[in-house]
């Protein structure tokens, strides 16, 4: 549904009875052209009655019901969300108890003309907030502070008086937040500041809540030190992750599968605490530890400016360096890894979208293959099937690298703990990450996995390069791929006939 009206005001509402005809009257009488929004959180004190009495009465005034309080964050998300559904190019979100004068929406229009986004800011002006209890002041300027001097951002950025320019951000720049709460407001101008668009502040001087209650608790104060530490955290180890990309679009024709749909919830879905904090400490191991011990074997085993496919390629991060020694064809079953992976290595030779069991490739097309973390995620026949279809592609002598991670490495044994500990101390059913099915478990184990498709072993490795994380197998092609299946087909064919003696 488009509509005709551009300018969209949205008003999140619970137990605002009191005021949100006065703020529907009051923001009519100052003549903005603008159509309204409510969303009403199913206030006991029957706001949302009047909110559909309201939209009932008016054209271009629309009210939305949720079952509960499920967040002041949450709804304003779900007002940006709609905004963008129904083709809004310019949206305005401000509170419904008159903290937030009608009057000053004109200057937060007229200043949108040339910014992105345009926020009413509380210290631009000494005694802005005047007849604020000395509790709510304290709040409000310890949360000033730690945003200004954790996240270095210059704004008032926990308001929620603030114009949006969606013709110029894209959508999905609100799916990178991860709040429900008032954090949402310092995280979702956090992200938009870090991607480089153009703020704008406009004095604001607040009066008294003489029309209706705070609805800020401790716990959302202490929610939002928790989320500025984690902002912090990540800024420091992760900061791409916070970067918006356009999404890879793919021309491949892939049929979704159960493994397809884990790894792209792993790579996008916004996740649980612990998982989020996984994440943080995945990325400084990927960034601090991994990526020196992958461009150490990469730089011994491929040559100057080889044609490399990265089968699995995940988020790029290991990458950085090695790409300016090889040239990196980077494949991977989901759009959304994909998608990392061109933000956060934009030196590939190519992106693929497709699956490590059918590359779509060329025989004997590239000189090196290599992996991190993705064998083990797979039974013995799929891994006997994966490295037939690396020889397939790769060229006669041809290496590959498989960054595997053996049974008694330090990350298997401490992720085994942390999952013992969040199912059985904490009781909660979280998934790091996709089931890991076959670790290996010696240098004999490797051999026999490569020589079964035709590769011999050229390097094992696995010491204290990567703090013990990964067993390092090289393989070197010996076998070429037309011998490997029709090694394949006879070991089949004899499987049928001892089948078929042992029911005579």
């Amino acid at each position: 549904m488009h509509h005709q009206q551009q300018f969209l005001i949205f008003i999140p509402t619970y137990n605002e009875a009191e005021n949100v005809e006065a703020i529907f009257r009051k923001i009519r009488e100052v003549g903005v052209e603008a159509n309204i929004l409510f969303l009403d959180d199913n206030s006991p004190d029957g706001t949302g009655v009047i909110i559909d009495r309201l939209a009932a009465e008016n054209a271009g005034v629309f009210a939305i019901h949720r079952s509960g309080k499920l967040g002041i964050g949450s709804a304003h998300a779900a007002g940006i969300r709609w905004a963008y559904e129904h083709g809004y190019t310019l949206l305005l979100s401000m509170d419904c108890d008159f903290t937030h004068s009608p009057a000053k929406i004109h200057e937060f229009v007229a200043q949108a003309a040339d910014h992105d986004i345009v926020i009413g800011s509380r210290y631009l002006q000494p005694r802005s907030l005047r007849g604020w209890s000395l509790l709510r002041k304290t709040l409000t300027h310890a949360g000033h502070w730690l945003t200004t001097t954790l996240l270095r951002m210059p704004y008032d950025a926990t308001g929620a008086f603030r114009v949006y320019r969606l013709d110029r951000i894209p959508a999905a720049i609100f799916d990178l937040t991860h709040s429900d709460s008032y954090s949402f407001f310092f995280e979702s101008l956090y992200i938009l500041w870090l991607n480089g668009y153009s703020i704008w502040e406009i004095p604001l001087e607040l009066p008294a809540r003489t029309y209706g209650h705070s609805k800020m608790v401790l716990k959302d104060a202490l929610r939002s030190v928790v989320l500025l530490g984690y902002l912090w955290c990540k800024t420091k180890t992760d900061r791409e992750s916070l970067i918006y990309a356009a999404p890879f679009v793919s021309s491949a024709t892939i049929s979704e599968t159960v493994a397809q749909q884990e790894w792209d919830i792993y790579w996008f879905t916004k996740k649980a605490a612990g998982a989020v904090v996984y994440d943080i400490i995945a990325a400084f191991y990927r960034k601090a530890i991994i990526r020196r011990i992958l461009n150490h074997f990469l730089r011994k085993h491929f040559s100057e400016q080889a044609t490399v496919l990265h089968a699995g390629c995940g988020s790029g991060q290991v990458d950085v360096d090695i790409a300016e020694n090889i040239q990196i064809t980077a494949l991977d079953i989901s759009i959304p890894a994909l998608t990392t992976y061109r933000k956060c290595q934009p030196k590939f030779a190519a992106l693929i979208h497709g699956s490590i069991f059918n590359i779509p490739a060329k025989a004997e097309e590239f000189e090196g293959i290599y992996n991190l973390g993705v064998m083990e995620h797979f039974t013995e026949p799929e891994i006997r099937r994966i490295l037939d279809e690396f020889n397939r592609v790769l060229k006669p002598g041809g290496k590959i690298a498989l960054f595997w991670p053996p049974a008694y490495g330090l990350s298997v044994r401490f992720l085994a703990c942390v999952h013992w500990f969040i199912h059985k101390v904490r009781r909660r059913e979280l998934k790091l990450h996709p089931d890991e099915l076959t670790h290996i478990r010696s240098r004999r184990q490797a051999r026999a996995y490569l020589e079964a498709s035709g590769f011999s072993l050229a390097d094992y490795y696995f010491g204290v390069r990567d703090l013990f994380t990964y067993a390092v197998i090289i393989g070197r092609k010996e076998t070429d791929y037309a011998e490997v299946s029709a090694r394949r087909i006879a070991e089949s064919a004899r499987a049928v006939i001892a089948a078929e003696a042992a029911k005579i």
